[in-house]
């Protein structure tokens, strides 16, 4: 199964980069979240890591991150305005459709995004997302979008020892937006967005409860 073989290789990757502390640089700092960059390997841009800690256990932190059609996720994040399910390959994996609006005061233009996922768990109570773009049958590039491209990415919520209402949240981004924009709003745009949705995800957090 191919998706499975692209979604299995993407995990261990992002495993890899949870594992490796060398080459980040901070670029921003907030109170809920330290985002760092490194050059990516995967394409010409960078691979961005996201550090913070969520007053939640990871189950309820998971329960607003997962990607699903008409779940939490397309409320609170201000990046997902849709998100569609393509193809169930297995209870784990998944093609879906992200659609993104128009950011960074209309210089960005609706993108949309296809990729496969897989849901992870690993023994230690880690709870991961795992993604990466393919093509589907299903849904070819569609006017109006500029189709994107997401690079190994996703989110690891992990449980901090002897604190079980508190989560770690570390997440990935490294995504090829595709078009015809400057390095500069590239890069200033990724910091700022990552930022704001860790707070966007502190408060509907804290919501839950």
């Amino acid at each position: 199964m191919e998706y499975q073989e692209t979604a299995n290789t993407v995990a261990d990757r992002l495993l890899s980069y949870s594992k490796d502390p060398s080459g980040w640089k901070v670029c921003k700092k907030s109170n809920d979240v330290a985002v760092y960059w490194r050059p990516s390997t995967e394409f010409p841009g960078n691979v961005y890591k996201g550090e913070g800690v969520i007053n939640a256990c990871p189950e309820k932190v998971w329960e607003c991150l997962k990607p699903e059609p008409n779940g939490l996720r397309v409320k609170w994040d201000s990046n997902v305005k849709r998100f569609e399910l393509l193809e169930q390959v297995t209870e784990d994996v998944s093609v879906c459709r992200t659609v993104t609006p128009s950011a960074a005061m209309g210089i960005i233009s609706p993108r949309d995004f296809v990729d496969v996922i897989l849901v992870k768990q690993y023994e230690d109570g880690t709870i991961t997302s795992n993604a990466t773009h393919v093509g589907h049958p299903g849904c070819p590039p569609q006017a109006g979008y500029v189709r994107g491209f997401n690079h190994p990415c996703g989110c690891f919520c992990a449980p901090i020892p002897g604190e079980p209402g508190k989560t770690q949240l570390l997440s990935f981004f490294q995504t090829d937006l595709g078009g015809f924009l400057p390095r500069s709003v590239v890069d200033s745009f990724f910091p700022s967005s990552m930022t704001e949705f860790y707070s966007n995800l502190t408060k509907v957090v804290k919501s839950l409860k």
